[in-house]
Order: C-alpha cells, then sequence, then structure tokens
C-alpha cells in the first residue's frame, strides 16, 4: 500500500508538470498562430508549427526543473510560483528572441507579454490546486525522531516551519535500546535520524527499508564524500573511487573561462546598478561605497573581498567580527534594500574577473572565522580545495545564520558533485533566491554569541 501510495503520489506530480508546460505551450501558440507567424520572413505551415510548439515545450521543462519549478508537494507554494514565473520569463525571453531572428527585424512585443502574463495566471491556478490536491491526499506524515548526543530541538524547531510534511509526534534517544526503537518504528509513516552514529543508524535505515518506511537522515562530512565517489567494477567485489584532487585541468580551465566571460558581461549589463547602488550609499552618509575585507579562498590564499557598504562606517571598530542579527542597527536604510536585493554582492564581479573569486563555490571567509571553525571543525578546511564563490549551495540553500558546520557540507556536496552544468543550474537559481526572504536572514542575538557549532564525531 505505501509503495503504491508513494507511486500514484510521483505519477500526479508529473501529471501536474505536464498540465503546466503543456498550457503555457497552449497559450503561445495562439500567439504564435494569430501574431508572430505573419512576421517570419517564410511563414511556416502545420510541421514547421509544430516543431517550434516542440521547441517552446523543451524549453519550458529545461527552465522549470533548473529553478526547480516542478517539485510539488516539496516546496512552499511561493517557492514553487517564483521559480515557476523566472521559468516562464526565461522561456518566452528566448522564445521572442528566436522570433526576432526568423523576422529578420525587431516584432511587437505585446503578444509575448500577454502570454507571460496568462502564463502567471496558469501558474497560480496549477500550483494553488495541485498542492492543495496533494496535501489532502497525502496529509503531512506522523514522523519519530531519534537522535544520540545531540539535541534536537533546534532542528525541531525548523520541521515545525513544514507542518505539512512532518508531524512530530515522538522523540527518542538510540540509548532506549534498537529492540523498542524497532517496534517504535512500525507505528510510524516517516523516521528522521538525527545526528546517530553509523552502526545504529545503519540498523534502524534498514528495519526502515524493510518496512517501506520513508527516513530522513542528518548527514555527516564523511556522507557527503561518499556521495561524490564512483563506483567501479574492476572485479566481483564493488569499489567505490575517491579521487580527492579538487577539480581536473580541463575542469578549471573551463570553470575559469566561464568566469571571465560572464563576469566581464554581467559587469557591463549592470553597470546603471552598479553606479545607482554608489551613488546612493555615498549620498546617504559621505562614507565609502566599498566594503573591503581580507578573505581566504582556494589553498588558504587571502585576497581582499568587494563589496558595498551596507553598514553604517567602523561597523566594526573594535577590530572584533560582530556577526549580523536580525535587525541589525548597523545596517543603513540604503543597505537593507542592498542586502534584500543582494546588490550588495555586485562588486565582487570584480574578484571574480581578477581570479580571486569564480561565480559558483564555497563562499570565502573572513580570516578570523576560518581560523575558528578550522580549529573547532577540523574538516572545515576542505571547502579551500576550491576556489571562493560569489554563489553557491551554501549561499542558495543556506542562511546567513546558517551554522558553520551545515555550510560545509553544502559546499562539500557542490565540490564533490561539481560539474559545468551544475554551475549553471546554480547561477540560475540565485536568480530565483534573490526573490526569496528567508535566504537573507541574520544572527539572533542569542546565537550571535555562539555562532559556530562543536565539531561533530565522524561514524
Amino acid at each position: 500500500m505505501k509503495r503504491t501510495n508513494e507511486q500514484f503520489k510521483k505519477f500526479l506530480r508529473s501529471v501536474l508538470a505536464v498540465v503546466l508546460v503543456l498550457a503555457e505551450t497552449i497559450i503561445f501558440a495562439h500567439a504564435w498562430i494569430t501574431e508572430y507567424n505573419n512576421y517570419i520572413v517564410v511563414p511556416f505551415v502545420q510541421k514547421g508549427n509544430w516543431f517550434f510548439y516542440l521547441v517552446h515545450f523543451i524549453l519550458a521543462t529545461i527552465f522549470l526543473n533548473s529553478f526547480d519549478g516542478l517539485k510539488y508537494g516539496t516546496y512552499r507554494r511561493t517557492n514553487l510560483i517564483t521559480a515557476q514565473i523566472l521559468s516562464a520569463l526565461a522561456t518566452v525571453f528566448i522564445i521572442y528572441l528566436q522570433i526576432v531572428l526568423m523576422a529578420a527585424k525587431f516584432v511587437t512585443v505585446l503578444p509575448m507579454v500577454m502570454v507571460f502574463l496568462v502564463d502567471v495566471i496558469i501558474i497560480v491556478l496549477v500550483t494553488f490546486g495541485g498542492n492543495f490536491l496533494l496535501q489532502k491526499l497525502f496529509p503531512a506524515r506522523k514522523t519519530l525522531i531519534i537522535y544520540d548526543s545531540y539535541q534536537p530541538e533546534s532542528f525541531i524547531e525548523k520541521t515545525k516551519q513544514r507542518k505539512d510534511k512532518f508531524v512530530i509526534k515522538e522523540v527518542v534517544n538510540v540509548s532506549l535500546g534498537m529492540e523498542k526503537i524497532e517496534e517504535l518504528i512500525k507505528d510510524y509513516e516517516c523516521v528522521i535520524i538525527y545526528d546517530v552514529h553509523s552502526e545504529q543508524r545503519n540498523k534502524i535505515l534498514k528495519v526502515c527499508f524493510e518496512n517501506d518506511i520513508r527516513t530522513y537522515t542528518t548527514t555527516k562530512v564523511s556522507d557527503i564524500l561518499i556521495r561524490g565517489a564512483e563506483c567501479l567494477h574492476l572485479f566481483d567485489t564493488p569499489l567505490l573511487l575517491y579521487r580527492n584532487i579538487g577539480l581536473n585541468f580541463q575542469q578549471r580551465f573551463l570553470k575559469r573561462t566561464f568566469d571571465i566571460i560572464v563576469s566581464f558581461i554581467l559587469l557591463i549589463v549592470s553597470s546603471p546598478f552598479l553606479l545607482i547602488s554608489a551613488l546612493a550609499i555615498k549620498l546617504y552618509d559621505g562614507g565609502p561605497v566599498f566594503f573591503r575585507q581580507e578573505r581566504s579562498t582556494i589553498n588558504g590564499k587571502v585576497f581582499r573581498i568587494h563589496k558595498f557598504r551596507s553598514m553604517i562606517v567602523d561597523a566594526e571598530k573594535d577590530g572584533a567580527p560582530h556577526p549580523t542579527e536580525d535587525k541589525d542597527p548597523r545596517i543603513t536604510p540604503v543597505g537593507k534594500i542592498l542586502r534584500a536585493s543582494r546588490l550588495d554582492e555586485l562588486p565582487q564581479l570584480i574578484d571574480i574577473l581578477v581570479g580571486n573569486m569564480s561565480l559558483v563555490g564555497p563562499r570565502p571567509e573572513r580570516i578570523e572565522h576560518t581560523k575558528q571553525y578550522s580549529e573547532e571543525i577540523p574538516e572545515f578546511v576542505y571547502r579551500l580545495k576550491m576556489r571562493g564563490g560569489l554563489t553557491g549551495y551554501a549561499q542558495l540553500y543556506g542562511k546567513y545564520n546558517t551554522s558553520p558546520y551545515d555550510k560545509l557540507q553544502l559546499d562539500l556536496m557542490y565540490i564533490q558533485n561539481y560539474s559545468f552544468l551544475l554551475d549553471i543550474k546554480l547561477i540560475l537559481m540565485t536568480i530565483k533566491i534573490m526573490f526569496m526572504k528567508e535566504s537573507t536572514e541574520g544572527f539572533t542575538k542569542e546565537n550571535s554569541q555562539k555562532i559556530t557549532e562543536k565539531s561533530k564525531k565522524e561514524d
């Protein structure tokens, strides 16, 4: 029954995805037949029209996947709608460029604007309707949390943000014993294994697997290293190969070439925003436009990062680092806008162009933090296997107040699974995250006093 329900849920998600893309394609098809085909030098007929509809369908699907816009029942509605609107905008823009090329002249953009606006209406209807249907058919699962040495209070608070997925009914420690835990597991629809050492974790996983029970587990650094391993079949004993060398020569060359081209283009395109932001900062308090600070990057190299100044002058005049807090009084009104829109990060395109940073990679930490975190979490230096980046896993899926250990794991996920296509996806996701408020949260006054966790014991 559990397997059947899960398969039916996946089927419904696929149906919703097809309905969305097909509806957007039909709206475009109407605009094409009634307007744009007439502008083409040699108008399309029958098969040509269907081919262009297929191009739209494929582009819409690619962008929706790139922006994670098809994960119904996984992400919140606002997250999905933002991703889908950006996908529709990107699709309409690319299709319009193709039409201009085929018409050999600029044609009216109004029908395409109408297509986009209708797409937005369809997106809202399908997403609200789809999520409502999924929540009714597949309500939040009755969940058991199993933990070991570290108390899961902060993690439980995070799960409360997703009441559509989890209903925490019981929290138990592994000291209860495997026999009692095994009996408990059978009464639940979902199990979350929170920071349990490998021997006991493996036993719990096997019990859940045998009983078809959905299982989540927090990760350790070794888990992430395993995910990046290559499976080899040199003989009848399976092997996992860990190369542990970072990027190879071809990957480094491609990544650096891409960084130079894209950062140069973005500097030109964003120059009006750079100028307006610089003027706003200068006019507000007359202080320096840029904030410069020493950061560490690949192999521990130190460089001075460039950002637009978003805080008052001499925000850290005592010389000690002070993590950003929620409603931090040091942030200027101009700075709040720059931080919320991520425009304060734009000057780092200069750092990328000169080779101190990359478009995608682990966030370059300030020197004091790198030393502190490395003392408390020895694995933190693993992040230095790759050049620091403007965006990346930790920047996209973490927040300002994400713990150093969690940031480390997110960065290692990127390093271990690097590919050029992954860089493209993360860059597209960066556009999406600029519209998501929760990613810019700061430290609370309570957790700003303790910004690192103790190093987790591995396996």
